[in-house]
């Protein structure tokens, strides 16, 4: 067989054991593997947590005949009725009922396909099992929530240092498999797993970005960096708001928008903070609908600009 080439997949954990994920949520589908088991579930959250590595694994462990439909790319109605019954309604080679994974079932039309969907469950309940995972669970008609055991993939601070910890494992060991020379200290690694974390898929992708243009991991997102756009939305410069926001664009707009979160107090007055929160929830949410990532930064940065006071 070919080698895999990302990092992402081939190493992608086959085990709910090897998962990173919180210690109540492990507990829960560790469970699941034990009883042999599998409701239909609905896996919420946002990307690079793990939601469909758990639902590969459950269905790995268990042994079970399972396929993956995106529902970004094949969310229409047709796909339901035709690709989804055909599996659904055939016998398991295995003798025991199947799994459909609808990934990314958020950009399922909620008009049509799933409405349908809500009768498939039920109609398919004694040969399949339907999990759904989803980066916007309010996208999701009630009716399928009611359907599924809704598992929420959120990771606290608490949990975080932890499964930080259990990252850095995990990189070391892909480093020293894939026999990558990048020279990276442990604080380096260190660096790029709190820049990025919780997604776990954005630490393996940027590492392997690193190993094969040769380059060490850049300082765009330091504490220094952002001090120059705390510094523009005080000072009221749009220019230079702009052009901070053209320059770090390609970086994952959440990690923006949470690292402004999570400065606000040393930066903000403490009466603007309640205001700040509002805008920075408001153009999250709209970050997952908008054409231009860029615009939506520059537009959420301008009404942080105007009202918002700063320290």
């Amino acid at each position: 067989m070919k080698e895999e080439f990302l990092w992402v997949e081939k190493y992608r954990p086959q085990k709910i054991a090897d998962t990173i994920l919180p210690p109540q949520l492990k507990d829960v589908f560790t469970k699941i593997v034990e009883s042999g088991k599998l409701p239909n579930m609905l896996f919420s959250g946002t990307a690079g947590l793990g939601k469909t590595t758990v639902a590969k694994a459950l269905c790995s462990e268990l042994d079970l005949d399972y396929i993956v439909v995106n529902g970004s790319e094949e969310g229409n109605i047709e796909t339901l009725r035709g690709k989804i019954k055909r599996f659904a309604s055939s016998v398991s080679l295995q003798g025991d009922f199947k799994v459909v994974i609808l990934d990314e079932a958020d950009y399922l039309n909620p008009q049509s396909t799933q409405p349908a969907l809500r009768g498939f469950i039920e109609e398919f309940s004694d040969n399949c099992r339907f999990i759904l995972t989803c980066n916007f669970k309010n996208r999701i008609i009630e009716p399928l929530h009611s359907r599924c055991s809704v598992y929420e993939f959120n990771t606290s601070k608490k949990d975080m240092i932890d499964l930080c910890q259990q990252m850095m494992i995990r990189v070391n060991t892909i480093l020293d498999n894939e026999k990558a020379d990048l020279q990276l200290s442990n604080q380096d690694l260190a660096e790029l797993i709190m820049r990025y974390g919780p997604d776990w898929r954005r630490v393996i992708n940027e590492l392997q970005r690193f190993s094969i243009g040769g380059t060490q991991i850049d300082q765009s997102l330091s504490a220094d960096n952002y001090a120059v756009l705390f510094k523009a939305l005080k000072d009221k410069n749009f220019k230079t708001m702009r052009s901070w926001v053209a320059n770090n664009v390609d970086v994952d707009t959440s990690t923006i928008f949470r690292h402004v979160y999570d400065h606000m107090n040393t930066v903000v007055v403490e009466a603007s903070i309640p205001q700040l929160v509002l805008i920075l929830a408001d153009y999250q949410y709209k970050a997952a609908f908008v054409a231009d990532n860029e615009l939506n930064i520059v537009a959420c940065m301008t009404e942080v600009m105007a009202g918002v006071d700063f320290l």
